[in-house]
């Protein structure tokens, strides 16, 4: 019993490893080798310190905000990210191109604008001819909130010429500007070549071991929202591909949900990735338990709905080991090459679109918000986001551990490895 409270109190110190500090993070390694960032592939109106970014939250309003507890409407709208404090396009520019580890920028939120609050779910519905149906009011007033969400997004494509979608996820322990500075911070060194909306679930009640097991809960609260929001997203006729990028527990948000989307189109007869416009999955340090996602999302050939999915895994993440250590169950993130089944990698490589990337010498913090501030982790998110290559090759110039099949990503991918050629060069290849 005297160990008791130095444990819980490691616990708690550890599973706040999630939440980030709102930075722009040191230079990827791809921008020092000549895949600079290009200007003029952004469009003019998005060269800003200050650009906006989307969201949509099942969070309950907080002051001028929103909070960690959960409301039952959803709500859209946007925000301005703004990097640094007076700084100029030209300057930020300058210093995304930099060759420095220095974190260049402060990153934060200001002007939250809702748009569009959606109706109360579950919607009422009343029994008529043997059927359960929406009140055609309710519904009415629903399906015009779809529209003006859906009509804001298609005028940004219209205006922008970017008709992908960039969408991220967050994970435990996370506030609602933790979402859009993650993101703005992704959308940014991916080119802003894309619509960045983040999807902000009610996380953040509180850290520790109760907070987490409160977070996991609210995470499977918001799995319907997600799904409305995915749907919506894919019905609009502008948009061309949606690439998601998930962290932590927001790997549960995005795949249960991405799940059920897939099952209800197949009942449809039609393939999911036709029907919910998926391209690129990015799921960095998942905390999932191994035995479900394979018998929840392997067994449903979840991979089929995707171009491809980067699994990123770190044997060291103490943050998922400490999970692991609450849930009793081996956490996805944090593999070993000895918790694969036999056979299990060469099934995924005749698969030829699941690729588990292991993340080598991760240094700082508990190793586990890796994917947004290490250079090596966030160049290769980036060039799967801006190239669609596969891992291997020129455009992603990983190596493959011996015999088991796994990607290795050195500290220093791609220095060493990527030529010396434009995005433009890159692009003609591929």
């Amino acid at each position: 019993m005297m160990l008791r409270a130095p444990v819980m109190l490691l616990l708690a110190l550890l599973l706040a490893g999630c939440e980030f500090g709102m930075f722009l993070p040191p230079t990827p390694n791809l921008y020092r080798t000549g895949l600079n960032y290009s200007e003029e592939q952004v469009h003019p109106s998005l060269r800003s310190t200050d650009p906006r970014i989307f969201f949509v939250t099942d969070r309950a309003v907080e002051g001028a905000g929103y909070g960690p507890l959960r409301s039952d409407s959803m709500a859209f709208g946007h925000a301005s990210v703004q990097f640094g404090i007076d700084l100029d396009w030209s300057t930020l520019l300058a210093r995304t191109r930099a060759d420095s580890d220095n974190r260049v920028a402060r990153l934060a939120v200001a002007d939250v604008a809702e748009v569009v609050r959606f109706q109360t779910t579950p919607l009422p519905y009343a029994r008529s001819n043997g059927q359960l149906q929406h009140l055609p009011e309710i519904w009415d007033a629903y399906t015009a909130q779809t529209a003006q969400f859906q009509a804001d997004i298609a005028a940004y494509i219209r205006e922008t010429g970017n008709d992908r979608l960039l969408i991220y996820v967050h994970g435990f322990n996370n506030g609602f500007e933790d979402g859009l500075t993650t993101l703005a911070n992704l959308w940014h060194y991916t080119g802003r070549q894309s619509v960045p909306i983040a999807f902000t679930w009610p996380a953040g009640a509180g850290g520790g071991p109760l907070g987490y097991f409160r977070d996991r809960d609210s995470g499977e609260f918001a799995i319907h929202h997600t799904k409305e929001f995915l749907r919506m997203l894919a019905a609009i006729p502008e948009v061309t591909q949606i690439d998601i990028v998930a962290h932590s527990r927001g790997n549960a948000v995005a795949t249960n949900a991405l799940r059920e989307l897939i099952i209800e189109a197949r009942a449809r007869g039609t393939h999911p990735k036709l029907a919910l416009k998926t391209g690129t999955l990015i799921m960095a340090a998942p905390d999932l338990d191994v035995d479900i996602v394979r018998q929840r999302l392997a067994a449903e050939r979840f991979s089929e709905a995707f171009e491809q999915i980067n699994l990123y895994i770190n044997p060291g993440d103490r943050a998922l080991r400490f999970s692991a250590f609450l849930t009793r169950s081996t956490r996805l993130g944090a593999l070993r090459n000895e918790d694969f089944l036999p056979g299990e990698l060469e099934l995924l490589r005749k698969q030829a679109l699941v690729h588990f990337i292991r993340v080598e010498d991760v240094r700082g913090g508990f190793g586990h918000a890796y994917f947004r501030d290490n250079p090596a982790v966030l160049s290769d998110v980036v060039l799967a986001l801006r190239t669609r290559a596969f891992p291997g090759g020129t455009l992603r110039p990983l190596e493959q551990e011996e015999q088991r099949g796994v990607w290795l990503l050195h500290p220093n991918y791609p220095l060493d490895r990527l030529p010396n050629i434009s995005l433009q060069e890159l692009n003609d290849e591929r």
